[in-house]
């Protein structure tokens, strides 16, 4: 127990420096850019009127308190640290005075729930095949679902998304293509609302699905493959243990803890969202958020999108790495 500690320690510190380290770099590479928030929205400010110059100059001393640019790069550095540990990422550029925090809250349970639903039917569909395909090499129809689903892995999402969208969108319009809900729709939670937003999520859920389930399908399909030739596989097969427990209770549970691993890192990167699929199908998440951040040069929300990206992926890791040993009891902590 006190070896498993330490290393729950050691791998905790270990996530302390990815973060750090990682928001580090953010923050250094957003503030290196050559937009001037400050002077963005004085410049937006004064093209409506003139105003001024003594009333310019003290907005200019407001807004570089708001945005945190007072002092030299390391003071502004320490302040937003000191700012990150409270929440408080400081207000929009592009939606000012609103806070990024606010922002990204609007948009994040979006994402959320598209990644996290499109990611765990992808992660059963594709393992539930491959696992079938492994085992029963010689079966045609699950030769050919296999076929189907690695020739959809090497096109790039987006195009997929192009695709479908094409083609129930405009050739067979029986699905939305645009949108979390239809415009105007009452947003008061009601069984209406629910189904609208399904159904808008459908479209950016399936490219996901389609293109996604092919690795899943490889990786478990070249497990299944290997373990089948181990021994207590083929004792239980010379037995007579039915076909269905074999690969139930033999293979597929063996096999899934690699896979879960996997999952996890997946799940994790849901704060990342996905860019193109967003903007595709003009989803409102976090990745046509961060695209609207960076066409405006709003680096304080791209630095807490950015932030909150390294934090999931990086508890992600984290989470994997505490968990496995109690899962597989071949991992030593030692």
């Amino acid at each position: 127990m006190t070896s498993y500690l330490i290393f729950v320690l050691k791998r905790f510190g270990q996530f302390l420096l990815v973060v750090f380290l990682g928001v580090t770099i953010t923050f250094f590479v957003t503030h290196l850019t050559p937009i001037d928030p400050v002077e963005e929205s004085i410049g937006a400010i004064t093209q409506m009127g003139q105003s001024d110059p003594n009333a310019i100059e003290l907005m200019r001393q407001s807004l570089r308190e708001l945005y945190g640019m007072q002092g030299s790069i390391w003071q502004q550095y320490l302040h937003f640290w000191l700012r990150l540990a409270t929440g408080d990422l400081g207000p929009s550029l592009s939606a000012f005075p609103t806070p990024v925090s606010t922002i990204i809250l609007r948009s994040l349970p979006w994402t959320i729930g598209l990644m996290t639903v499109s990611t765990l039917i992808t992660f059963v569909l594709g393992n539930a095949i491959g696992a079938l395909a492994g085992y029963y090499r010689k079966d045609m129809v699950l030769k050919a679902v296999s076929l189907v689903f690695i020739a959809l892995l090497p096109i790039p999402y987006y195009i997929l998304a192009f695709v479908l969208l094409i083609v129930f969108g405009f050739i067979w319009p029986v699905l939305p293509i645009n949108g979390g809900y239809e415009m105007n729709a009452n947003l008061d939670l009601s069984f209406a609302l629910v189904l609208d937003i399904l159904k808008h999520s459908i479209l950016p859920a399936l490219s996901l699905i389609l293109v996604g389930a092919g690795s899943w399908l490889i990786g478990m399909r070249a497990l299944v493959s290997n373990i089948i030739t181990d021994d207590y596989v083929v004792f239980a097969e010379l037995g007579g243990v039915p076909k269905r427990k074999i690969l139930r209770s033999y293979i597929a549970r063996n096999a899934m803890v690699p896979q879960f691993t996997g999952l996890a890192m997946s799940l994790g990167a849901i704060f990342n969202g996905t860019v193109i699929t967003e903007i595709v199908f003009g989803y409102p998440g976090i990745g046509n958020l961060l695209i609207e951040a960076v066409h405006a040069g709003d680096y304080s929300l791209v630095l807490g999108l950015s932030a909150l990206s390294i934090v999931g992926v990086a508890a992600a890791v984290f989470i994997i790495d505490i968990l496995s040993p109690l899962i597989d009891p071949r991992i030593k902590v030692e």
